[in-house]
């Protein structure tokens, strides 16, 4: 399956129904393949994260790559530079009791945002592995925001 367009587009970046075009190819692959996908994504780590709307209180799910630094599942609000947060990224900040699937496994878990130094440290700690989150910051003037998901027993 491939991507509707390259994320590096800007015009990508800022159209919501692209976007969520996109998203929803990722899903699909993701679990008709076991949490695999192909395309941009290959040999990424990925997760599908299911939130509850800030204003409409219903399930919304997002494709998204994910980290691990120093034992802790971390996720970044970036949209490629975008000058707006991603939707998800207001969704957790209202409720941060989500849902996660990574590859066959699924369980909740609590978003966390990290702020000041350690936001910083975390996203320089998956700069280091990805750089193209350090060219994101460097298209827009938002603070790009950064999340850990804490599993929940």
């Amino acid at each position: 399956m491939q991507p509707v367009q390259e994320l590096d587009d800007e015009r990508f970046r800022t159209d919501t129904a692209a976007l969520n075009r996109f998203n929803e190819q990722i899903i699909a692959e993701f679990r008709d393949d076991g949490g695999k996908v192909g395309g941009i994504f290959e040999n990424h780590n990925l997760l599908l994260l299911t939130t509850t709307g800030a204003k409409s209180g219903a399930s919304r799910l997002t494709a998204l790559a994910y980290f691990t630094v120093n034992g802790a599942m971390v996720i970044i609000g970036s949209r490629g530079g975008a000058p707006r947060n991603p939707a998800w990224v207001h969704n957790l900040r209202a409720n941060p009791q989500v849902h996660v699937d990574l590859g066959t496994e699924s369980f909740e878990a609590t978003a966390r945002e990290a702020l000041g130094a350690e936001r910083d440290a975390l996203f320089d700690a998956v700069v280091s592995v990805a750089p193209n989150f350090g060219v994101y910051q460097t298209r827009t003037t938002r603070v790009i925001p950064v999340f850990t998901l804490q599993r929940r027993d």
